[in-house]
């Protein structure tokens, strides 16, 4: 039986990553480098879950000298702290809305008694403002359990943000479902036994989305009928 809805933040249940890329870009101005993250760019490097991981990476590939490399290594939680804020500053001024279906399956899920919850890898601030943005006038919508990448060791396609999601729920994943938008988020929540639905966003569009139990191009239309036999039929196959 379904008690509960895990989302993914970014990507699934907003288009927040264009959001993400001017505040990174922003901060590296602020700090005075070089660098620029172009969409195309932007579209690769999310292929690694958190931002400052993501900024470590770009730095590791970097032509630079090892004592260079070394010095903007240390760089990096103060340009994520940066980009934080810049990414909050971006959100109250621009309303980053929720996709297309996303409130609707919201209220309809809180209605039913359900359960919601949130398992992302980005920060507890960057949850905080986008959520802020969107249910500042629905009250009557709120998630149980708030799931960030600094609670946990290793991100996605790593288990655990979804494990501590379930746990903190008090539930089984055979009770709950999973959305998501990536590859990444995909992989995490399957190896945490969730099915899952995924729908990609213009970031994550070309992914292998195979394992999936059901893909769409959004979760308008969606309801809790189809996601009560989505899930029976997932734990029956498997």
């Amino acid at each position: 039986m379904l008690k509960a809805l895990i989302f993914d933040l970014d990507g699934t249940l907003a288009d927040t990553e264009e959001t993400h890329r001017q505040a990174f870009n922003a901060a590296f101005i602020e700090s005075g480098l070089w660098w620029d993250w172009s969409p195309p760019l932007y579209a690769q490097l999310l292929a690694v879950s958190g931002g400052k991981e993501r900024l470590q990476h770009y730095i590791g590939t970097l032509r630079v000298p090892p004592a260079e490399r070394e010095r903007l290594q240390h760089l990096v939680p103060s340009l994520h702290a940066a980009k934080t804020r810049f990414y909050t500053e971006l959100l109250v001024r621009g309303q980053r809305p929720f996709r297309a279906g996303v409130l609707p399956l919201l209220r309809e899920a809180r209605d039913a008694g359900l359960k919601l919850a949130i398992a992302s890898t980005t920060t507890s601030a960057n949850v905080s403002a986008l959520l802020q943005a969107n249910l500042g006038r629905a009250p009557d919508i709120g998630f149980d359990v708030i799931a960030c990448g600094d609670q946990v060791q290793d991100k996605k396609p790593a288990p655990d943000i979804y494990r501590l999601a379930l746990a903190s729920l008090r539930l089984q994943a055979e009770a709950c479902i999973a959305f998501e938008d990536s590859v990444n988020g995909l992989r995490a929540a399957k190896a945490a036994g969730l099915a899952t639905v995924v729908t990609p966003s213009r970031w994550t569009a070309e992914g292998d989305f195979a394992g999936a139990d059901l893909v769409l191009p959004s979760l308008e239309g969606l309801d809790l009928p189809r996601l009560g036999r989505l899930l029976g039929e997932a734990h029956a196959s498997a």
